[in-house]
C-alpha cells in the first residue's frame, strides 16, 4: 500500500483508539501525529535502495515490516520520542500509539499481493492476503472520510471508530469478490481438463471488481482480465481516454473473459535456453521472488544475447512500463551477467 495512506491510516486508528481526556493521556493532537508518522515509518527501508538495486527487492517490506520487530521499532521511536518531548512523559506514554501505527501498516502490507515478511529476520516468507490493490482510492477515501469527519465531531472519536469499521467490513467484501474470481479461475481450470494447476486471483485497479485470475499449470499459465461486476465490453480507449479509465477499460465480463497463455520458458524452440538462464545463480533471487515467471523475450544479437523474464503479477494494462524485468546478458559464449530491463530498451547492471 501507498505510504500516504499507510500514514492516514495510523492516525485513523490513533483518533479511534484514543482514550478520555486526562492528565496523563497524550494531548490528542500529538497522539495522532505520532500514529501518522509511525505508521509511515516502516517505509524508510526503501533507502536500501541506495545501496544496489536488488536491495529494494530484498529488504523492502523485510524486518521494518515485521511482527517479531515491531516491539523493538516501537520502543525506539518512543524512546525518540520522550527524548523530543523532554521532561513530558516517559517513553511508555508513546510506545501504545506507536506499535498500533506500525502494525497498522503491516496489516495494509498484508493485505496486497506483494505480500510483506512479517516473520524477518528469521524467515523470508511474504505473507499475502491479496484483496486490496496497492494503491485503492476506495480505501484511502475510507480513511479520509473518517479523519475529515472526526475534524467535524472533535470530542468523539466515533467517526474514526466508524471508519476503522468501514475499513474492515470493505477489506471482508474484497475478499468475497476474491472467492468469485478464484470460482471462476476454478471453473476454466475444470473445463480445459487442467485438474492440478493451482488458481489464484489478484486485485487489479480502479475498482475492487477488477482482478486478474491465473490458473498456473507449472511452466504454463492462463490469465485472464475479468470484471466482477460489468455486463458489456467497455469502449476502446482513445488517445483522449482519461487515465482511470485506460486502467479500468480492460476488465471484461465474466461471460466474455479473454484468456492468455504465458510460458515460464517460452516456446519450445526457445525453451532450452530460456530454462539455462533462469537456473544461473545469477537469477537466483528473481526465482525467490517471482510468483509467476515468465518468458518476455529473447534478444539475439552480435556479439550479445539476452534473456527478459517478467513477474505476471505485475501486469497492469494501462501503465506505461512494466516493472521488475530482468534478465541474463552475455557476449557469445561468455559468462552470464543479471541486468534490469528499464523500459523495453535500456539495461542496468545488476548487483
Amino acid at each position: 500500500m501507498d505510504t500516504l495512506t499507510h500514514a492516514l491510516s495510523g492516525a485513523l486508528l490513533a483518533r479511534a483508539t484514543a482514550p478520555s481526556p486526562s492528565p496523563d493521556a497524550l494531548p490528542l493532537g500529538r497522539r495522532v501525529a505520532l500514529g501518522f508518522f509511525a505508521a509511515a515509518s516502516p517505509d524508510l527501508d526503501v533507502i536500501a535502495s541506495w545501496i544496489s538495486p536488488l536491495a529494494y527487492l530484498y529488504y523492502h517490506r523485510g524486518i521494518t515490516h515485521s511482527l517479531l520487530m515491531l516491539p523493538l521499532w516501537a520502543f525506539v521511536l518512543a524512546w525518540l520520542c520522550a527524548l523530543l518531548w523532554r521532561g513530558d512523559r516517559g517513553w511508555r506514554a508513546y510506545f501504545g500509539v506507536i506499535a498500533l501505527g506500525i502494525g497498522s501498516h503491516i496489516a495494509g502490507d498484508w493485505i496486497t499481493s506483494f505480500g510483506t515478511m512479517m516473520l524477518a529476520p528469521f524467515s523470508d516468507t511474504r505473507f499475502k492476503l491479496s484483496t486490496t490493490f496497492i494503491i485503492d482510492l476506495w480505501f484511502t477515501g475510507i480513511i479520509l472520510a473518517g479523519l475529515m469527519l472526526s475534524l467535524a465531531w472533535r470530542k468523539s472519536r466515533a467517526p474514526a471508530a466508524l471508519a476503522v469499521v468501514a475499513l474492515a467490513a470493505y477489506v471482508a467484501f474484497q475478499f468475497s469478490l476474491q472467492q468469485r474470481a478464484l470460482e471462476f479461475a476454478e471453473a476454466y481450470a475444470q473445463s480445459a481438463g487442467l485438474k492440478q494447476a493451482k488458481v489464484s486471483a489478484m486485485p487489479r485497479p480502479v475498482s475492487p471488481f477488477n482482478w486478474m485470475v491465473v490458473v498456473d499449470e507449472g511452466e504454463r499459465y492462463h490469465y485472464a482480465l475479468i470484471s466482477l461486476s460489468r455486463r458489456e465490453i467497455p469502449p476502446q480507449p482513445t488517445a483522449e481516454t482519461g487515465f482511470i479509465a485506460r486502467l479500468a477499460a480492460p476488465y471484461l465480463p465474466l461471460d466474455r473473459a479473454i484468456w492468455v497463455g504465458a510460458e515460464r520458458y517460452g516456446p519450445q524452440q526457445q525453451a532450452a535456453l530460456a530454462r539455462e538462464a533462469l537456473q544461473q545463480p545469477q537469477l537466483a533471487f528473481f526465482r525467490w521472488f517471482a510468483e509467476y515467471p515468465a518468458l518476455y523475450r529473447i534478444d539475439s544479437g552480435n556479439p550479445s544475447t539476452c534473456i527478459w523474464f517478467q513477474d505476471l503479477r505485475f501486469l497492469t494494462p494501462g501503465r506505461n512500463a512494466w516493472p521488475f524485468r530482468y534478465g541474463l546478458c552475455r557476449e557469445g559464449v561468455g559468462s552470464w551477467a543479471a541486468y534490469e530491463l528499464n523500459g523495453d530498451n535500456k539495461r542496468l547492471p545488476v548487483y
